[in-house]
């Protein structure tokens, strides 16, 4: 008699885009996670990484929305990203009215917007931001911003390296305050 299915016993490989996009969203309606304090996001073994953010980064995460607001399409605050290294939330993500129209509805795009945006605190390390830079580049990501706090200074990426500047017409003058 064979069996319907097999139950995995460990995991033995990173898990698929898809993949994390179902466990996110089964954890998104756990509720014994209704009530978590910090952003909840899954590595690439389906691993929980929990960040809680700062008041002010809240305010940083507020004013650059309003900032990206003058390019039209959509600002999205903690934006659940699915990339073949994990399912990471974006601070900020900037996406066109296109994007909106293809992956806008998504519970967890495996597709990121034209911008991702990651403020960066004291706990982040230089590994991590550059995973994630990774990350959402493989997912289709144009530009990844760094924002520092501490500093006060953006750093901007693009598919090829560094760039002096975003290719993106916004004034980021007073995000800091």
């Amino acid at each position: 008699m064979g069996r319907m299915f097999e139950i995995q016993e460990a995991i033995d490989r990173p898990l698929s885009a898809e993949e994390l996009v179902v466990r996110y969203r089964t954890l998104s309606e756990d509720a014994c996670f209704a009530n978590v304090p910090g952003k909840v996001e899954l590595d690439a073994w389906g691993r929980i990484v929990m960040t809680p953010p700062s008041f002010y980064h809240g305010v940083i995460q507020g004013r650059l929305a309003r900032k990206l607001a003058a390019l039209g399409g959509d600002a999205v605050t903690e934006a659940p990203i699915a990339t073949p290294n994990g399912l990471f939330l974006a601070d900020v993500a900037w996406a066109s009215a296109q994007f909106m129209s293809a992956h806008g509805s998504k519970f967890a795009p495996t597709r990121a917007p034209e911008i991702c945006i990651e403020i960066v605190s004291a706990s982040n390390s230089v590994k991590e931001l550059g995973e994630k830079r990774d990350a959402y580049f493989a997912a289709g990501a144009q530009e990844v911003w760094c924002l520092f706090l501490q500093s006060k200074r953006f750093v901007f990426h693009g598919q090829a390296g560094l760039l002096p500047k975003s290719a993106y017409p916004v004034d980021l003058d007073d995000v800091f305050g």
